[in-house]
C-alpha cells in the first residue's frame, strides 16, 4: 500500500516515489549539440535529449523525504544515465528508503520513464555511510582507450587549473519556470542564509570550467553527459558567491560509439573549504567527428 506524503509523493514498498514530471530540453535550440532534433536524430537518437543535469532535478524533493534537509549540506546523487529521453516525456525518480533512525545512510537511487524505461540508475546517500558511491565502486579503467583519436590530447592525472568564478544566482532564476521540480529554496532565502544550486546548477558550475579546458582540446564532437555525481561536501552551495573550480582527469576510455573521459571537479571557498565536487563521464560521439570515418 502506498503512503501519500507532500507534493504527491509516495512511500510503496519502501520506495519513495516522486510524481511524474516532464523534463524540459532546454538546449534544442543549440544547433551544435546533442539536445537539438536534427543533430541528435542523425546521430541516431529519436531526437534531442533531455540533459541528464536536468533529470537530476527531479530528486530533491524525494531524498528530502528520505533524508531531511541534511542532504543539501552532507548529500550525494550518483547517477549513470542509461537511456535519453526527449522534450517532455513523463519521468519520475525512485529512491529505497534508508533504515529507520538512520543518520548516515546510502540507497539506490533510480529515474523511470512512464512506461518504464529505465533512464538512470545509482544510488544517493547522506552523511558517512561508510561504502562507495554508484560512481566510486564503477572501474575507470575497465574500457580505456588504447588509441583515441578525440581525446588524444588528454590523460589521466591531467590537472584541471583552479579558476575563479562567480556562481550567480542568474542562470538559475531565469529556468524556474522549466525546473522540473522547483523548491523555494532556489529563488528565496533558505535555512542556510542564500539562494541554494539546484542540482542542475551545481553541474553547470562544476562542468563548464572543467569542459572549457578538455573542450579545446576535443575539437568540433558532439558530446554527452554519460554519468553524473554531485556531492555536498560543506554545503550547500550557494549562488551569488565566488568560488574556487578545478580538478583532475581520472580516465580516458571508448565504447564503440563514443571516446569518453572521466573528470571530477570542485568547488572551493576562496579560503580553500570544499563546499561542493562532482565526478562526470563525458563522452563525444565518434560519428560526429571528422577523426573518425563515415
Amino acid at each position: 500500500m502506498a503512503q501519500k506524503t507532500a507534493e504527491g509523493i509516495t512511500v510503496r514498498d519502501g520506495v519513495v516515489v516522486g510524481p511524474l514530471r516532464q523534463s524540459v530540453n532546454q538546449a534544442q535550440n543549440i544547433q551544435s549539440s546533442i539536445h537539438n532534433d536534427a543533430v541528435a536524430s542523425k546521430l541516431g537518437f529519436r531526437g534531442g535529449t533531455v540533459a541528464g543535469s536536468i533529470h537530476l532535478e527531479l530528486f530533491p524533493p524525494v531524498l528530502l523525504e528520505a533524508f531531511g534537509e541534511r542532504w543539501f549540506e552532507c548529500g550525494t546523487l550518483s547517477i549513470k544515465f542509461r537511456n535519453a529521453t526527449t522534450n517532455r516525456e513523463p519521468v519520475r525518480a525512485h529512491v529505497r528508503q534508508p533504515a529507520a533512525g538512520a543518520t548516515d545512510a546510502q540507497v539506490d537511487a533510480w529515474i523511470e520513464r512512464e512506461d518504464g524505461m529505465l533512464v538512470g540508475e545509482g544510488t544517493a546517500s547522506v552523511g558517512d555511510p561508510g561504502e562507495p558511491t554508484a560512481l566510486q565502486r564503477t572501474d575507470l579503467s575497465l574500457f580505456e582507450a588504447k588509441s583515441p583519436r578525440i581525446l588524444a590530447d588528454i590523460k589521466a592525472g591531467d590537472e584541471i587549473p583552479e579558476a575563479d568564478v562567480d556562481a550567480t544566482a542568474k542562470p538559475q532564476l531565469v529556468r524556474l519556470d522549466v525546473i522540473t521540480e522547483p523548491l523555494d529554496c532556489y529563488s528565496n532565502s533558505s535555512p542556510w542564509g542564500g539562494i541554494v544550486a539546484s542540482p542542475a546548477t551545481v553541474v553547470h558550475y562544476l562542468y563548464t570550467h572543467p569542459a572549457g579546458v578538455i573542450g579545446r582540446k576535443a575539437g568540433d564532437a558532439v558530446g554527452l553527459f554519460g554519468a553524473i555525481e554531485v556531492r555536498h561536501v560543506n554545503g550547500p552551495l550557494l549562488l551569488d558567491r565566488p568560488y574556487r573550480i578545478g580538478g583532475e582527469i581520472l580516465a580516458v576510455g571508448e565504447s564503440p560509439k563514443t571516446e569518453y573521459v572521466w573528470f571530477e571537479s570542485y568547488a572551493a571557498t576562496p579560503d580553500g573549504t570544499r563546499v561542493a565536487e562532482m565526478r562526470m563521464q563525458l563522452r563525444w560521439m565518434k560519428a560526429s567527428s571528422e577523426l573518425y570515418e563515415r
